[in-house]
């Protein structure tokens, strides 16, 4: 791969996040490759939760950034009626081997614990859009994820050419 590529696929990445209103900064690693930190705030991974979980039963998605993780609430219609129960999640992210990971836990409706199938069904959604979101740059590994009441930090590597020794 050219480093005309490589620029460009990172202008494309800091394009792309840039536009969910982040905040971004990009260092040169001394073995030539990059390192971007990303700061998204709550708006952002808001947006993205709901995205993720992909779920038209759920409605008022609302996610409470705190201190290592994040708790989510959201209104869930009911299949067979029209009522609505509170729905509640701890969401963990993390990175392992270059990719972001992301673990639901302790969830529960109307303050009981959830049907397990619900929640063994949102974990490999979310998967799933995180799988394919992490495939769109192979040059790109994720480091490190922090949350903070504020914004969820992400610090990517980019391999470059000279830190392949091309």
């Amino acid at each position: 791969m050219n480093s005309r590529y490589s620029a460009s696929t990172v202008l494309l990445i800091v394009a792309g996040l840039f536009l969910t209103a982040c905040t971004i900064g990009v260092d040169r690693n001394p073995d030539g490759s990059l390192k971007l930190d990303v700061s998204l705030p709550e708006t952002a991974i808001q947006s993205e939760i709901n995205a993720g979980l992909d779920d038209p039963l759920i409605q008022d998605l609302q996610a409470d950034l705190r201190e290592g993780y994040i708790f989510v609430t959201a209104d869930r219609k009911r299949v067979q009626s029209n009522e609505i129960d509170l729905l509640t999640f701890r969401l963990d992210l993390g990175a392992k081997d270059g990719a972001l990971t992301a673990v639901i836990s302790d969830v529960q409706v109307n303050g009981k614990s959830a049907n397990p199938a619900y929640v063994s069904v949102w974990n490999q959604r979310l998967a799933n859009r995180l799988d394919k979101a992490g495939r769109r740059n192979p040059d790109a590994s994720l480091q490190t994820v922090t949350i903070s009441g504020d914004a969820v930090g992400f610090v990517w590597r980019i391999e470059t050419d000279r830190s392949r020794g091309e």
